[in-house]
């Protein structure tokens, strides 16, 4: 527990967060991939996003920023990490029958997310 709360770069983990999120909101506009991945899921991209899936995407964002930031000094820890991180989530929405495109775009942003993370302790 003790590099969770000495070794780490706060400032890189939360700035790697909150950089994913903006990049997501991007990756999921209707300019990159939006369109598609809401005609994947049947539904509209109009109107407000819905709350619990956005504080959800924070929190998740936070949680892996944190890994990175704690695993970052091992990049073979952070890759195996990763990798497990990517498999399981496509394998969950493989289960859920959503379309090829919808998985290979949310892994696409789950692998954005980590490198954006990964550059972000190395830059600060």
């Amino acid at each position: 527990m003790q590099e969770v709360t000495t070794q780490v770069n706060w400032l890189a983990a939360v700035v790697g967060a909150v950089t994913a999120f903006v990049a997501g909101s991007l990756w999921y506009s209707p300019w990159v991939f939006g369109r598609r991945w809401a005609e994947g899921l049947g539904f509209s991209l109009e109107g407000k996003p819905p709350l619990e899936p956005m504080l959800a995407q924070i929190a998740g964002l936070g949680l892996l920023s944190l890994f990175v930031a704690v695993a970052g000094s091992s990049p073979m820890i952070v890759l195996l990490g990763l990798a497990a991180f990517v498999i399981l989530a496509y394998s969950g929405e493989s289960f859920a029958r959503h379309p090829i495109d919808v998985r290979l775009i949310n892994a696409g942003y789950l692998l954005l997310a980590a490198l954006i993370m990964l550059l972000t302790q190395t830059l600060i």
